[in-house]
Protein backbone atom coordinates (compact mmCIF):
# COMPACT_ATOMS: atom_id res chain seq x y z
CA UNK A 1 0.00 0.00 0.00
CA UNK A 2 1.62 3.47 -0.72
CA UNK A 3 2.27 5.81 1.96
CA UNK A 4 1.34 9.21 0.76
CA UNK A 5 3.89 11.43 3.15
CA UNK A 6 2.23 15.02 4.05
CA UNK A 7 3.90 17.89 2.28
CA UNK A 8 4.90 20.76 5.14
CA UNK A 9 5.89 24.27 3.73
CA UNK A 10 8.70 25.42 5.79
CA UNK A 11 9.29 29.12 5.99
CA UNK A 12 12.48 30.60 5.78
CA UNK A 13 13.30 33.70 8.14
CA UNK A 14 15.09 36.32 6.48
CA UNK A 15 17.26 39.01 7.99
CA UNK A 16 16.51 42.70 7.25
CA UNK A 17 18.26 45.52 7.72
CA UNK A 18 17.69 49.13 8.07
CA UNK A 19 20.80 51.18 7.90
CA UNK A 20 23.00 49.25 10.77
CA UNK A 21 19.37 47.86 12.91
CA UNK A 22 19.24 44.19 12.07
CA UNK A 23 15.61 42.49 12.40
CA UNK A 24 14.99 39.05 12.16
CA UNK A 25 12.78 39.25 9.53
CA UNK A 26 11.24 42.22 7.08
CA UNK A 27 8.45 41.44 9.02
CA UNK A 28 9.82 42.44 12.67
CA UNK A 29 11.50 45.28 11.20
CA UNK A 30 8.15 46.98 9.07
CA UNK A 31 6.55 46.12 12.97
CA UNK A 32 9.14 48.65 14.40
CA UNK A 33 8.35 51.18 12.31
CA UNK A 34 4.44 50.45 12.28
CA UNK A 35 5.33 51.05 15.87
CA UNK A 36 5.94 54.16 15.90
CA UNK A 37 3.92 55.10 12.74
CA UNK A 38 0.91 54.55 15.34
CA UNK A 39 2.71 54.76 18.77
CA UNK A 40 2.41 58.79 18.65
CA UNK A 41 -0.53 61.43 18.19
CA UNK A 42 -0.34 63.49 15.27
CA UNK A 43 1.92 66.47 15.39
CA UNK A 44 4.36 64.39 17.14
CA UNK A 45 8.20 64.96 15.93
CA UNK A 46 10.38 61.44 16.29
CA UNK A 47 13.49 61.86 18.73
CA UNK A 48 16.34 60.42 19.63
CA UNK A 49 16.58 56.58 18.42
CA UNK A 50 12.97 56.82 16.82
CA UNK A 51 14.64 59.38 14.39
CA UNK A 52 17.64 57.65 13.45
CA UNK A 53 14.92 54.44 12.63
CA UNK A 54 12.74 56.65 10.20
CA UNK A 55 15.52 58.82 9.06
CA UNK A 56 17.35 55.89 8.00
CA UNK A 57 14.29 53.88 6.20
CA UNK A 58 14.07 56.83 3.95
CA UNK A 59 17.22 56.31 2.44
CA UNK A 60 15.87 53.28 1.21
CA UNK A 61 12.96 54.85 -0.76
CA UNK A 62 13.47 54.61 -4.17
CA UNK A 63 12.93 58.75 -4.46
CA UNK A 64 15.21 59.27 -1.53
CA UNK A 65 17.42 61.80 -3.21
CA UNK A 66 14.05 63.93 -4.05
CA UNK A 67 12.60 63.80 -0.40
CA UNK A 68 15.82 64.30 1.25
CA UNK A 69 16.96 66.80 -0.63
CA UNK A 70 19.70 69.07 1.35
CA UNK A 71 18.96 67.14 4.71
CA UNK A 72 16.35 65.99 6.88
CA UNK A 73 16.00 68.32 9.91
CA UNK A 74 12.67 67.45 11.05
CA UNK A 75 10.60 63.50 10.76
CA UNK A 76 6.73 64.22 12.11
CA UNK A 77 3.93 62.04 12.28
CA UNK A 78 0.78 63.74 10.84
CA UNK A 79 -2.56 62.18 8.72
CA UNK A 80 -2.07 60.86 5.95
CA UNK A 81 -1.99 62.53 2.12
CA UNK A 82 -4.34 61.02 0.77
CA UNK A 83 -7.88 62.58 0.89
CA UNK A 84 -9.63 59.16 0.87
CA UNK A 85 -7.65 58.41 3.78
CA UNK A 86 -7.19 61.63 6.06
CA UNK A 87 -7.24 58.96 9.80
CA UNK A 88 -4.31 57.17 8.07
CA UNK A 89 -1.21 58.72 9.55
CA UNK A 90 2.11 59.20 7.60
CA UNK A 91 5.61 60.26 7.99
CA UNK A 92 6.61 63.35 6.63
CA UNK A 93 9.76 65.28 6.60
CA UNK A 94 10.59 68.60 6.91
CA UNK A 95 13.73 69.64 4.95
CA UNK A 96 16.61 71.86 5.49
CA UNK A 97 15.13 74.61 2.85
CA UNK A 98 12.22 74.01 5.09
CA UNK A 99 9.65 72.28 2.50
CA UNK A 100 7.62 69.74 3.87
CA UNK A 101 7.22 66.26 1.97
CA UNK A 102 5.26 62.97 2.93
CA UNK A 103 6.79 59.54 2.38
CA UNK A 104 5.40 56.13 2.85
CA UNK A 105 7.16 53.47 4.97
CA UNK A 106 5.54 50.73 2.36
CA UNK A 107 7.63 51.80 -0.51
CA UNK A 108 10.98 51.53 1.46
CA UNK A 109 10.22 48.25 2.22
CA UNK A 110 8.64 46.68 -0.80
CA UNK A 111 10.49 48.84 -3.44
CA UNK A 112 13.74 49.83 -1.84
CA UNK A 113 16.42 51.50 -4.10
CA UNK A 114 19.69 49.80 -5.45
CA UNK A 115 21.55 51.94 -3.49
CA UNK A 116 20.34 51.05 -0.16
CA UNK A 117 20.29 47.73 -0.90
CA UNK A 118 23.83 47.71 -1.98
CA UNK A 119 24.78 50.19 0.99
CA UNK A 120 23.26 47.57 3.84
CA UNK A 121 25.45 44.92 2.16
CA UNK A 122 28.43 46.90 1.88
CA UNK A 123 28.05 47.32 5.63
CA UNK A 124 28.35 44.30 6.76
CA UNK A 125 31.29 43.88 4.07
CA UNK A 126 33.17 46.20 6.84
CA UNK A 127 31.22 45.22 10.03
CA UNK A 128 33.94 43.18 11.54
CA UNK A 129 36.70 46.06 11.31
CA UNK A 130 34.01 48.36 12.84
CA UNK A 131 33.37 46.02 15.59
CA UNK A 132 37.37 45.65 16.03
CA UNK A 133 37.71 49.29 16.33
CA UNK A 134 35.22 49.73 19.01
CA UNK A 135 36.67 47.03 21.09
CA UNK A 136 39.92 48.41 20.67
CA UNK A 137 39.46 51.80 21.80
CA UNK A 138 37.80 49.92 25.21
CA UNK A 139 40.80 47.78 25.44
CA UNK A 140 43.44 50.67 24.88
CA UNK A 141 41.48 52.87 27.59
CA UNK A 142 40.09 55.37 25.39
CA UNK A 143 36.49 54.79 25.80
CA UNK A 144 35.44 58.80 25.41
CA UNK A 145 33.76 60.85 23.13
CA UNK A 146 36.30 61.96 20.39
CA UNK A 147 33.91 65.56 20.50
CA UNK A 148 33.09 65.92 24.18
CA UNK A 149 35.71 63.97 25.79
CA UNK A 150 32.64 62.90 27.96
CA UNK A 151 33.15 59.12 28.96
CA UNK A 152 31.04 56.47 27.12
CA UNK A 153 28.70 53.55 27.85
CA UNK A 154 28.68 50.62 25.44
CA UNK A 155 24.35 50.98 25.34
CA UNK A 156 25.17 54.52 24.33
CA UNK A 157 28.12 54.29 21.87
CA UNK A 158 28.23 55.15 18.04
CA UNK A 159 31.02 54.44 15.74
CA UNK A 160 31.53 57.50 13.80
CA UNK A 161 32.28 58.66 10.48
CA UNK A 162 32.40 62.46 11.39
CA UNK A 163 35.95 63.24 11.23
CA UNK A 164 35.86 62.66 7.57
CA UNK A 165 33.86 61.21 4.27
CA UNK A 166 30.69 59.64 5.61
CA UNK A 167 29.93 56.08 5.17
CA UNK A 168 27.66 57.32 2.19
CA UNK A 169 30.22 59.06 0.42
CA UNK A 170 33.20 56.52 0.66
CA UNK A 171 30.22 53.71 -0.69
CA UNK A 172 29.08 56.19 -3.31
CA UNK A 173 32.64 56.91 -4.57
CA UNK A 174 33.15 52.94 -4.62
CA UNK A 175 30.52 52.16 -6.62
CA UNK A 176 30.89 54.92 -9.16
CA UNK A 177 34.65 53.62 -9.76
CA UNK A 178 33.15 50.19 -10.26
CA UNK A 179 30.81 51.47 -12.74
CA UNK A 180 28.18 52.19 -11.14
CA UNK A 181 25.28 50.35 -8.62
CA UNK A 182 24.32 47.96 -11.23
CA UNK A 183 27.92 46.80 -11.64
CA UNK A 184 27.78 45.27 -7.95
CA UNK A 185 25.58 41.75 -7.69
CA UNK A 186 24.87 40.49 -4.86
CA UNK A 187 23.40 37.22 -3.44
CA UNK A 188 19.91 36.54 -2.65
CA UNK A 189 19.31 37.34 0.66
CA UNK A 190 17.47 34.07 1.69
CA UNK A 191 21.39 32.78 0.90
CA UNK A 192 22.86 34.54 3.79
CA UNK A 193 20.49 36.46 5.17
CA UNK A 194 21.38 39.92 4.06
CA UNK A 195 23.45 38.79 1.18
CA UNK A 196 27.34 39.28 -0.09
CA UNK A 197 29.18 40.30 -2.54
CA UNK A 198 29.03 37.93 -5.48
CA UNK A 199 32.17 38.85 -6.75
CA UNK A 200 34.83 38.38 -3.73
CA UNK A 201 37.45 40.10 -5.62
CA UNK A 202 35.07 43.05 -5.46
CA UNK A 203 34.22 42.59 -1.65
CA UNK A 204 37.89 42.83 -1.09
CA UNK A 205 38.12 45.75 -3.16
CA UNK A 206 35.69 47.33 -1.38
CA UNK A 207 37.39 46.75 2.22
CA UNK A 208 41.01 47.82 0.80
CA UNK A 209 38.73 50.62 -0.71
CA UNK A 210 36.89 51.43 2.80
CA UNK A 211 40.47 50.87 4.59
CA UNK A 212 41.83 53.66 3.14
CA UNK A 213 39.07 56.10 3.28
CA UNK A 214 37.14 55.38 6.66
CA UNK A 215 38.09 57.80 9.56
CA UNK A 216 36.95 56.77 12.47
CA UNK A 217 35.90 57.89 16.09
CA UNK A 218 33.26 57.34 18.49
CA UNK A 219 30.67 59.88 19.70
CA UNK A 220 27.56 60.00 22.39
CA UNK A 221 24.23 58.95 20.19
CA UNK A 222 23.12 62.24 21.09
CA UNK A 223 26.21 63.95 19.71
CA UNK A 224 25.71 61.45 16.34
CA UNK A 225 22.26 61.94 15.93
CA UNK A 226 22.79 65.93 16.06
CA UNK A 227 25.90 65.87 13.55
CA UNK A 228 25.41 66.98 10.15
CA UNK A 229 24.58 64.15 7.87
CA UNK A 230 25.86 64.10 4.83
Amino acid sequence: MAVQLEKKQVTVMVEFWIGPRRYDSKGAAKAAVQGVLHGHPRGTELGGDEFDLVRDLLDMHPDAVDKIGDGVDTILIDKGPHPKYPQHPSFYVIRADEQRDDFSYLVCFNHPSLRSQVHNVMRIEIEDKTTAYFDSRITEGRFTSDRSGVPLQQSDTAVSYFRGPSFAQIADAFAANEGGWEAIELTPPARQGLGEFVDRNQAERWRAWWDERAVLALLTKQENRTRPRR
